[in-house]
């Protein structure tokens, strides 16, 4: 069964870091493009990060500097690391998948196959 799923959400004072982690299973993620995608309350879901197979990265501006997404293709499981949290950061990430390898992906959740059903941050104090 293809699947992914996240975990590593939770509650974090402003300026907190935390560390997404997304798991798959089902298929490889070495081939594939990668992606992080945020959901404020009461707003459309947004990608903020994406990496591609051949490892380039882009990030949203309001991310820029502060979030990081990694990769680790021997467990399967990709990451975004959250530091410098700000409320405004506060929502359901998911992570999502696309299995066509390319030199550069984008933020566009088109083409992303596989979804994971999200993980809550709330940045509060």
């Amino acid at each position: 069964q293809l699947q992914l799923v996240e975990s590593g959400g939770g509650l974090v004072q402003p300026g907190g870091s935390l560390r997404l982690s997304c798991a798959a299973s089902g298929f490889t993620l070495k081939t594939t493009t990668i992606g992080w995608f945020h959901q404020a309350p009461g707003k459309e879901r947004e990608g903020i990060s994406c990496i591609s197979s051949s490892g380039s990265t882009v990030y949203l501006n309001s991310v820029k500097g502060r979030f990081t997404i990694s990769r680790d293709n021997a467990k399967n499981t990709f990451y975004l690391q959250m530091n410098n949290l700000q409320p405004e950061d506060s929502g359901v990430y998911y992570c999502a998948a696309s299995p066509i390898a390319v030199l550069f992906c984008s933020l566009s959740s088109a083409g992303m196959n596989y979804w994971g059903k999200g993980t809550l941050v709330t940045v509060s104090s």
